[in-house]
């Protein structure tokens, strides 16, 4: 099967939705919204959602199959505490598109770094829960490191986010 990588677009918002309530459904722990909030949102947050990913300084892509539809996600914004560097958020690719043989995690990611290198971002870092062992996975493959860093997650206060930083110079 052939993918290809676009930005998501401002009016983009119903398949934004479809594809982050199957995020919410398929791997809960990886992001810090529960199924049933994200569900409610009417259309002005969705749309705001979209508009968001679309300002200047931030990237928001998805992996389309050859049917059209949205099979993975990747975003990224500017760190909020340290100028060069980008975080990584938004990642996901739906389960029957997973595998290293199938290159959509890879291709997204591909896109996001080209993205982070023209902005001349020093280095990307991301949060991954710890008990996500598949997703800590791919970025150690792709040479992200652990820091050291870490904060509670927000939806359990017993479980941790680690942070991960891949140097981009």
């Amino acid at each position: 099967m052939a993918y290809r990588i676009e930005r998501i677009g401002r009016e983009d918002w119903q398949r934004l939705r479809k594809v982050r309530l199957a995020q919410l459904l398929d791997t809960p722990m990886a992001f810090g919204e529960p199924y049933e909030y994200a569900r409610h949102q009417g259309e002005g947050n969705w749309r705001a959602r979209t508009n968001w990913v679309n300002e200047p300084d931030k990237i928001g892509l998805v992996a389309v199959d050859d049917t059209g539809e949205w099979v993975g996600t990747m975003l990224s914004v500017p760190n909020g505490e340290h100028p060069r560097a980008v975080d990584l958020i938004g990642v996901w690719v739906d389960p029957a598109h997973r595998g290293r043989e199938l290159g959509v995690a890879d291709a997204l990611l591909d896109a996001v770094l080209a993205w982070a290198r023209v902005r001349r971002a020093g280095r990307m870092l991301l949060g991954v829960h710890e008990a996500n062992h598949r997703a800590a996975a791919f970025y150690r493959r792709r040479g992200f490191a652990y820091t050291g860093g870490e904060t509670p997650y927000v939806l359990d206060r017993e479980a941790r986010i680690l942070e991960m930083a891949l140097p981009l110079e």
